[in-house]
């Protein structure tokens, strides 16, 4: 397995996925990808129909890190996937399946299901594959005595569930950009309040896409990344993604009997990072019909699979929504999937991203590349605080589950999507306690809150704010690791 850059660089070259995990961005300012994504058989798709979460993310992940040897990644992915690390389950029965499928109910003539990915230490699906991140990044500077400085930034619930994945872990250090007063006060609670001496929490004057571009931009100046050793958990590292592919196999085998089925899947989505691998799982050869990407307000990329139009947003014209995760309005993770749409043309991807940068997008209906869309099984779908808060009273109403606001999107665009014969999984994205404010309003009650979580808004809270300036952030991290 070769890994090369969405933009050229590594083709020709050897890059391993051990030479990637601790970085993000390649030097040419690409996403890593493998040079091509490994197939999987009609006999191992059957093989591993019955296997534990922990064994499938072992086979799944071996494909894509074959310079790490077998006994250590399945040493790895086994002490990640356990009961006891996703304890958060609403019912316990489920626990030992990491990421139960829970049916809603027959709609349309077509199942509708919701895959529990938030039953990880901070209540989100980040952490299915930010726990398995920290114990990589452990084992990797470990063997190579090295030390790693993580630049990450957050809508709310990445922060968290990096944070916590990274907390205490030998050799680390987490500094963690967030958008001053635009999270949740639980999401805001869950990281603030973390008192470790390897945890920096940031909150930067501006939006999310501020925060975004300050990563970025300390990415892309090579020496200081150097000298400060400085890595990434943010989506766009690829250790992140190819984690995230797991759960599609194991929510499709939930969903079917036999791999002559189908599914579909929505995903609430802001960055595409989650989605993203969704895609890859079905260029891999998962049986997937259609990818069904649910946007907020902040629609980027509902409007790209309507128009063939990229059109990133100003800061200013960044919505400040009820589902926060998702205002975004530059989604990091696309170039990955644009790659793959335009034949992997590095020199078009290059220039098309030139384009974003320079003049705020690029139009592939124009140029007839956007009808390829089709292919690749997407289409997408828009929702809004009233439409949240009406799914929100609908799905409790009809089959007593009480979802978060991001989840609520991809419900309502999944309605809009239901194929008869064809189950429709809609990927969780969040336990409702982190969006409370919200769930009252639509249902007049109090959310759900793991015992663990009691009072959490109460602990006293460490961070600092800062300036929407790269260079502020560069010498807070300096000063630090002096």
């Amino acid at each position: 397995m070769n890994y090369i850059s969405t933009r050229g660089a590594g083709i020709g070259q050897r890059h391993t996925f051990s030479d990637i995990l601790l970085g993000g961005l390649a030097k040419d300012g690409g996403l890593y990808l493998p040079n091509e994504y490994p197939k999987v058989s009609a006999d191992e798709l059957a093989r591993w129909r019955a296997l534990p979460y922990a064994d499938l993310a072992f086979e799944i992940l071996r494909k894509f890190s074959d310079d790490i040897p077998d006994e250590d990644l399945r040493e790895l992915t086994r002490c990640t996937y356990t009961a006891q690390v996703y304890c958060n389950v609403r019912d316990e029965e489920n626990a030992a399946q990491i990421t139960p499928l829970k049916t809603l109910g027959v709609e349309g003539g077509t199942p509708l299901s919701l895959l529990e990915l938030s039953n990880g230490p901070t209540l989100a699906f980040k952490d299915m594959a930010m726990q398995l991140l920290g114990n990589l990044f452990e084992y990797t500077l470990a063997k190579h005595g090295q030390t790693l400085n993580i630049l990450g930034a957050t809508s709310g619930d990445t922060g968290s569930a990096a944070e916590y994945a990274m907390r205490g872990k030998k050799g680390i250090r987490v500094f963690m950009l967030s958008p001053h007063k635009k999270m949740s006060a639980f999401q805001t609670a869950q990281m603030y309040s973390l008192q470790d001496p390897n945890i920096f929490n940031i909150a930067i004057e501006g939006v999310f896409d501020d925060c975004q571009d300050i990563v970025k931009a300390v990415s892309n100046d090579h020496a200081f990344k150097a000298q400060q050793k400085i890595g990434t958990v943010n989506s766009i590292n690829w250790a992140r993604v190819v984690a995230q592919v797991v759960y599609y196999f194991k929510g499709y085998f939930a969903a079917t009997k036999s791999n002559d089925e189908r599914v579909s899947f929505t995903v609430p989505s802001g960055n595409f990072g989650n989605v993203c691998a969704g895609h890859i799982a079905r260029m891999m050869g998962l049986p997937v019909e259609k990818l069904v990407v649910a946007t907020n307000e902040n629609d980027v990329l509902d409007e790209f699979f309507r128009t063939g139009i990229y059109r990133v947003r100003k800061s200013s014209e960044t919505y400040h929504t009820s589902s926060p995760s998702m205002d975004i309005s530059k989604a990091s993770n696309f170039e990955r999937f644009v790659f793959d749409l335009l034949g992997r043309d590095p020199k078009r991807v290059l220039q098309l991203f030139r384009d974003v940068e320079e003049k705020g997008g690029f139009d592939l209906q124009a140029s007839g590349d956007f009808a390829r869309v089709e292919e690749f099984g997407f289409v997408s779908g828009r929702s809004s605080h009233d439409d949240r808060v009406d799914t929100i009273r609908d799905v409790f109403e009809q089959y007593d589950t009480m979802i978060d606001t991001h989840t609520a999107d991809g419900v309502k665009v999944a309605r809009e999507h239901l194929q008869a014969g064809i189950p429709m999984i809609v990927l969780e994205t969040a336990q409702p306690i982190k969006f409370g404010e919200t769930i009252r309003e639509a249902l007049e009650r109090e959310p759900e809150r793991p015992a663990a979580f009691s009072g959490i808004e109460d602990l006293p809270q460490r961070f600092e704010v800062l300036a929407n300036d790269a260079e502020r952030v560069k010498a807070f991290v300096a000063e630090r690791t002096r």
